[in-house]
């Protein structure tokens, strides 16, 4: 029987729409299994953090801060004081000099100064037809920064012994100079292991195997003799630089603790460095602990005004009459600064006056002032402020409460008032010790490579370095090429040079290199 055109067709349409759903189930599965990956994933990631979550959980919350006891009540004259106190002066505008420059930023140049390793390329045959005959149209010139790893080399010298025709008398030329009689190493290497140590603050035992990598396998006991020898032939500038600080109007201190292995003990005693410093002179000096009778017999020869911290050890050497005392401003601002999770408005009041002094004196340091122009622009422009400073003090005191961190700092003010505000009729003083401070950064770097000294003598000899690096970089001068420069002059030919010490110290190597 022959089927009916129409039924026919309506069989194709159903066939369609039938292929038509399977092949969107088709798809529905395949992003159903790709939902199903990714929960998947969801559930290890949440899995790996569930413990992090549950460990913070279980950690104590910080105590809520204790609510802070109003401040007592004033009376009539109290409050118009302190209603009536100095209000802090505003933050001065900084010199033109001082202001943003507006030169264009950008990729900077190679620096010009360092010697060039030029390579030139040149194509063999063309890139488009292979042909070999090629002229030169353009250049492109590209410089980037290139290194190349210091050379440790042998240095053979090769004297020749004559005899004399005239009399038969044998004649041996001097050997080149050495940092001691039969040195192994050059006066050279042994200022590149001495910046390498006490500039570059790489351990000992780093070094070492840097050198057995090149293959210069050296005991770790040779390397602490070498510096125990370079230490040796410096202690006689660092002891011109220790008196020529004692002999000067003022200088500033500070000190830090070092661990140092003592034979008698079964741990690492804790000792002290000690640093002295004025301009661009540095000393380091190691004593066994903070004792004042220590510092007091170094001191006792200086007659001039000291800038330390506020530390009991120094008030016999104020008290003898001789040493004036210098504050530090720096640890006064940090206490305000502190203050203000207490009292966050009166702390900042305070803090303005410091900021102000702070400001002028960044901007005599701009206008390069010094000497009586210093002094003039401190009594013209901070002392107005350190007086509004100091009532500003006394009208607020009395409404804080005595374990109020804010009554510490002006505590702090108030009892070395004249040690802090000093610097105002002296211009040859810092506004605070900070630049003292900062040089012990290097002295911490150095301790956490070195973890303590091996001897006293060890830390007595590390200091002299450290004096020395020091000076280096506070005159500016390249510590490596003073060091070798040194170390030939005071060395086996220091007989030749007839230098005095004053000669050899690293203001006398700065000054020879502006002279060339």
């Amino acid at each position: 029987m022959a089927r009916d055109p129409r039924d026919v067709e309506q069989i194709e349409a159903l066939h369609a729409q039938l292929r038509d759903v399977l092949a969107r189930l088709d798809a529905a599965l395949e992003q159903n299994a790709t939902l199903i990956e990714q929960v998947a994933r969801l559930n290890e990631r949440v899995a790996e953090l569930l413990p992090i979550a549950k460990r913070k959980k279980s950690r104590p919350r910080p105590a809520a801060p204790a609510v802070q006891e109003p401040p007592p009540k004033l009376d009539a004259a109290a409050q118009k004081a302190f209603d009536e106190r100095p209000r802090p002066p505003p933050k001065p505008d900084k010199p033109e000099s001082a202001k943003r420059s507006t030169k264009p930023s950008g990729r900077k140049p190679v620096p010009g100064h360092l010697e060039a390793e030029t390579h030139e390329l040149r194509p063999d045959v063309c890139a488009g037809c292979g042909g070999a005959k090629l002229d030169v149209v353009d250049e492109l010139v590209e410089e980037k920064l290139h290194v190349v790893k210091e050379h440790q080399r042998r240095r053979v010298v090769k004297r020749k012994t004559c005899r004399c025709r005239a009399c038969g008398e044998r004649t041996t030329p001097r050997s080149l100079p050495a940092p001691y009689e039969r040195s192994k190493v050059t006066c050279e290497w042994l200022a590149w292991l001495v910046y390498s140590k006490f500039v570059l603050l790489m351990p000992l035992d780093r070094i070492r195997r840097d050198l057995a990598e090149r293959g210069i396998h050296m005991a770790m006991g040779t390397l602490v003799s070498l510096i125990e020898r370079a230490a040796d032939i410096l202690a006689p500038i660092d002891g011109l630089h220790w008196k020529n600080l004692l002999a000067g109007s003022w200088m500033a201190t500070d000190g830090t603790g070092l661990k140092v292995l003592v034979p008698e003990l079964e741990t690492a005693h804790n000792g002290y460095i000690e640093l002295y410093r004025r301009d661009d002179l540095a000393v380091f000096q190691y004593e066994p602990d903070k004792a004042a009778e220590n510092m007091l017999a170094k001191l006792r020869p200086f007659t001039g005004t000291l800038l330390a911290d506020a530390e009991h050890r120094f008030n016999a050497l104020y008290a003898s009459g001789c040493v004036l005392e210098a504050g530090c401003n720096a640890h006064g601002r940090r206490k305000f600064r502190d203050a203000e999770g207490a009292q966050p408005t009166l702390a900042a009041e305070g803090g303005a006056f410091l900021g102000a002094m702070y400001g002028q004196e960044q901007i005599a340091k701009e206008l390069g002032l010094s000497g009586d122009a210093l002094r003039a622009h401190r009594q013209t422009h901070i002392k107005p402020i350190a007086d509004q400073f100091l009532d500003w003090m006394n009208a607020v005191a009395p409404s804080l409460l005595p374990s109020d961190p804010l009554t510490k700092a002006i505590r702090y003010y108030q009892n070395h008032q004249a040690a802090l505000l000093r610097f105002i009729g002296d211009p040859e003083l810092p506004i605070d010790n900070s630049p003292t401070e900062r040089l012990f950064q290097n002295v911490a770097k150095l301790r956490l490579n070195m973890l303590f000294a091996g001897s006293t003598e060890g830390a007595h000899r590390a200091c002299v370095l450290l004096g020395i690096a020091a000076t280096c970089r506070s005159l500016g001068v390249p510590a490596l090429a003073y060091l070798a420069w040194a170390f030939e002059r005071l060395g086996t030919h220091r007989d030749l040079y007839g230098l005095e010490l004053a000669d050899v110290t690293p203001a006398a190597f700065k000054r020879r290199r502006r002279q060339r």
